[in-house]
């Protein structure tokens, strides 16, 4: 069980940081609309980390 959740913070920690990585390429214009889509993207990751944890802690709770 710990190795599967120590793969998956890896792999929102990897995605969040590449996607930050992309997001500042480009010219003057697209980094404008990449601010926003970054913005919208960290508001997606931090919804679904905290639904994500609040499911784990149900789980535990009630079904382990």
């Amino acid at each position: 069980m710990k190795l599967g959740i120590t793969l998956v913070v890896i792999i929102i920690v990897c995605s969040g940081i590449f996607t930050l990585l992309l997001a500042g390429k480009g010219d003057e214009g697209y980094r404008k609309a990449a601010k926003r889509n970054t913005t919208n993207l960290t508001l997606i990751y931090a919804v679904a980390i905290s639904l994500s944890l609040i499911a784990v802690g149900v789980y535990i709770r009630w079904f382990a």
